[in-house]
């Protein structure tokens, strides 16, 4: 059994106190999930986002030195170096190194601090474990500080810090849902101009149920990249004839088939995904506001059949426990989320079939894949926020 909340925060906080001698502030980052709109953030689409219940504790206060001590007991690693010297390293440094350089771009003056952060949230999982390191490393230090910076502008910075030192080239939506969570609510945004409503989830007789491959399969990051760039050649394609297309978002599903001659398939059906997931999306949102959680929950297999077979971030191991899902009446939607290669799946599924059914696929996992799969059940919480230690 885990620790819960609670006790995450104390541990955090104890090994702080006995390695520093010193009272932290401490804060909390949460993960994400995304109800649906996947790969489509740095489309300019629509993403439905939520912050989650299991994230990262951080334990900060700033020091009287130029040095700054960053501890990552989960990791079993320590790391110090010099804010005056902010360069790129490796791995987790980077989420961190990368975060302050961009607070140097800001002309901010760093101070030299002592750092301990842990949690309850599986990196590679995605579940964004990178933008929980980014968003409460940048969210502390900007209290500590009082530089007060808004949370939309720590979002920017943080997603800058992702493309800059980890050279993942991602979409908003990672950071705007750290940033800006709201407890029992979704957010649908629109990545072009980042407006924004909260739309409750009803859940009721329904949880929130991750189910995590434990696998993280070694291309998930350039194929990452990679998806980006092949919609970028879609739209260069389209713009030759439609000038006024900025994004895949500006067109519909019927004129993108205009271009299926002039297109390799693999462009054609990477742009194809992208334009009905934006649709679905868009749907999604009207049947959460009319409260038709079974419908949305359709809509979710279907998205990761897109993702599956049209998108191709998907793998056996992901595509099995979707499969799993689709065979149960208590389930009323699954699919991958994240990037894609490994991580978990997302199942909206009735709390009292909750049980039976996680045991039951979790032994058939085990058998097929030799993997213990892994399962959280997850609320909707707040974004990065301080909490008592």
């Amino acid at each position: 059994m885990g620790l819960n909340a609670k006790e995450q925060a104390q541990r955090i906080d104890k090994i702080f106190r006995d390695r520093f001698a010193a009272t932290p502030r401490m804060y909390f980052s949460p993960g994400r999930i995304n109800i649906i709109g996947e790969h489509v953030d740095y489309n300019d689409g629509f993403v439905m986002p939520a912050a989650i219940d299991r994230g990262i504790y951080f334990a900060i206060s700033v020091n009287d030195s130029r040095q700054a001590n960053v501890i990552a007991p989960d990791l079993g690693q320590e790391y110090s170096f010099d804010v005056d010297d902010i360069q790129k390293n490796k791995g987790w440094r980077n989420y961190i190194l990368g975060v302050l350089d961009q607070f140097q771009k800001e002309h901010l003056t760093l101070p030299g601090f002592n750092c301990v952060l842990g949690g309850d949230l599986p990196s590679g999982a995605g579940m964004s474990s990178s933008a929980a390191v980014e968003c409460g490393l940048a969210w502390s230090l900007n209290e500590a500080m009082g530089w007060k910076i808004g949370r939309m502008k720590i979002a920017k910075l943080c997603q800058k810090a992702e493309h800059t030192f980890p050279g993942v080239m991602c979409g908003i939506m990672d950071q705007f849902a750290n940033m800006m969570g709201k407890t029992g609510h979704a957010i649908l945004l629109d990545c072009r101009n980042l407006e924004y409503h909260y739309l409750p989830l009803p859940l009721e007789d329904y949880t929130i149920f991750m189910l995590n491959t434990r696998v993280h399969h070694s291309l998930a990051s350039s194929e990452y990249n990679l998806r980006r760039e092949q919609c970028e050649e879609g739209v260069h394609i389209i713009q030759q004839h439609m000038p006024a297309v900025q994004a895949l978002r500006d067109i519909r599903e019927k004129e993108l088939y205009d271009f299926i001659d002039l297109m390799p398939s693999e462009i054609f059906q990477k742009c194809l995904f992208v334009v009905q997931e934006i649709s679905r999306t868009r749907q999604a949102a009207k049947l959460l506001e009319q409260g038709r959680l079974e419908d949305l929950g359709k809509l979710m297999f279907n998205t990761h059949e897109g993702l599956s077979k049209l998108y191709q971030v998907s793998c056996d191991e992901l595509d099995f426990l979707v499969e799993e899902a689709a065979k149960e009446p208590a389930i009323i939607g699954a699919r991958m989320v994240g990037g894609g290669f490994g991580g978990c799946t997302i199942n909206i599924i009735r709390r009292d079939a909750a049980d039976e059914f996680l045991a039951r696929t979790t032994e058939r996992y085990k058998k097929k894949f030799n993997i213990r799969a892994e399962a959280y059940e997850v609320r909707l919480w707040e974004g990065t926020h301080e909490i008592g230690g």
